[in-house]
């Protein structure tokens, strides 16, 4: 057998190792046909982005829970979801909700904010819930709405809602219901919010010589807190209270 004729004939553009004008091809192309994977990956990762900021800017918001001034049904660290269609279709917040809102005008000055890039970065980490919300939200319990007469305290230290004593269940173990006294009626369009963590709560009561006294104008409301979503191990609706049931509202109706 010509063992030189069979090394001659074969193709040198063929073989392992060799620079002629197929070589290196496979791998380019191979190289190539990532790129299009790589797209569609950021692509779709784009698109998630972008649905989940306009889901909680419209329909469910993340918020992550910074203070104690609502333990013992919201701890820190915990991040319950805002129902932000809560009130959207023409009710109003009522008795015994748990709201986010936004303090300017009431609970801190109109004017305050921050600068406009860091403001937006916050803003738009906070709608996934990933870091602490703006210093201007805060989240509180709707203890008295446009109307109502809220006095503290009766002679047992009790809350009154239109001359009803309200039994608080969700205060904080050992809490009084407040260690500041207080008679207000609250404007039409506004709410009255405590901490269910009174000793630790800066709320409503708080801003009573301020202009508004302290109430939060209803287009404040940013939503409703219906879930606990994280962490895992306290996933729950927030519950309900029947604190206000036997509370009529100042016409007489029963609210």
């Amino acid at each position: 057998m010509d063992t030189e004729a069979l090394h001659t004939e074969r193709d040198p553009s063929s073989a392992p190792g060799t620079d002629g004008p197929g070589a290196g091809e496979g791998s380019r192309s191979a190289h190539v046909s990532r790129w299009p994977g790589r797209r569609r990956v950021a692509v779709l990762g784009a698109a998630c982005a972008v649905f989940l900021l306009l889901l909680s800017q419209f329909v469910m918001q993340p918020f992550l829970i910074p203070s104690t001034s609502m333990q013992p049904t919201l701890e820190v660290g915990d991040r319950v979801l805002v129902n932000k269609l809560a009130y959207r279709f023409g009710s109003d917040p009522g008795r015994g909700d748990v709201v986010v809102f936004d303090g300017r005008g009431s609970f801190l000055p109109e004017d305050t904010g921050e600068n406009p890039v860091s403001a937006a970065a916050r803003e738009g980490l906070s709608a996934l819930g990933l870091t602490e919300p703006p210093d201007t939200d805060f989240v509180k319990r709707v203890v008295g709405v446009g109307g109502d007469r809220v006095v503290c305290c009766d002679k047992r230290g009790r809350l009154e809602v239109n001359g009803v004593t309200v039994d608080e269940s969700y205060l904080y173990a050992g809490e009084a219901a407040s260690h500041v006294p207080f008679d207000i009626v609250v404007p039409r369009g506004t709410l009255w919010v405590m901490g269910d963590h009174r000793s630790r709560s800066r709320d409503s009561r708080d801003h009573l010589g301020e202009p508004g006294g302290g109430t939060v104008p209803l287009e404040r409301v940013i939503g409703r807190a219906d879930w606990i979503g994280w962490p895992a191990g306290r996933w729950s609706t927030l519950p309900a209270t029947g604190a206000f049931d036997r509370v009529a509202a100042p016409d007489g109706a029963h609210g």
